[in-house]
């Protein structure tokens, strides 16, 4: 019985262990490079954001909340989760609804606000950012330096240095741009977990769809 109980345990869903909502540092906005993600995972599910015209670019990953080092997940709450029509409204700028709800899931629920407060917050921070014109309307596949994203960024926000910004890569190409955030949304310096900039000179930037 012992055993049986153990191995239950170990099969269960991990949880944050100790993590309180609304009890972390700062925020990281994540925006993903859409192109990339449609080649690498959206494709091979025919998911709809990834159709031709749909002319995403830099989308909404995440907002989340960040410890000086490390980051709660998957905290236990008592806010309900969002409505379907609520994860629904996110998708102009997330790429669809189920990215929406697992971000709930997995940071949101550890911001301390309700479901529509922190997609709100999200927006508001999604909003914020000036994204690279040049780069939102890219109409052919490129190869340049990562570096060269991130240029661009604090070309176009005059707020933020390169100590509040980190570019990553995924099998060779352009993967996120990370913004990191006070809780007022005001630019702040990443943690040193957080800056990891990839260092690519030859990364791929697939055409906007």
């Amino acid at each position: 019985m012992r055993l049986f109980a153990l191995l239950t345990v170990l099969a269960s869903p991990v949880w944050a262990d100790g993590e309180k909502p609304g009890e972390f540092d700062y925020y990281v906005l994540s925006l993903g490079w859409s192109p990339t993600w449609c080649a690498l995972t959206g494709d091979g599910r025919r998911d709809p954001q990834c159709d031709a015209g749909r002319g995403f670019g830099f989308t909404l990953h995440g907002l989340w909340p960040q410890y000086e080092t490390g980051w709660p997940a998957y905290c236990r709450t008592v806010e309900r989760d969002p409505t379907r029509g609520e994860t629904a409204a996110m998708a102009d700028i997330m790429g669809g609804a189920g990215l929406a709800f697992h971000e709930w899931k997995k940071h949101g629920r550890c911001s301390g606000l309700s479901a529509p407060d922190y997609y709100a917050l999200s927006r508001q921070a999604y909003g914020a950012v000036t994204l690279p014109e040049i780069l939102q309307g890219l109409s052919k596949d490129i190869e340049l330096p990562a570096s060269v994203v991130e240029d661009a960024f604090l070309e176009v926000n005059p707020t933020l240095s390169r100590e509040m910004i980190t570019v990553t890569c995924e099998d060779g190409r352009i993967d996120e741009v990370r913004l990191c955030l006070d809780r007022d949304l005001s630019p702040r310096r990443c943690g040193d977990d957080v800056i990891r900039d990839c260092r690519l000179k030859d990364a791929v930037m697939e055409a906007v769809r």
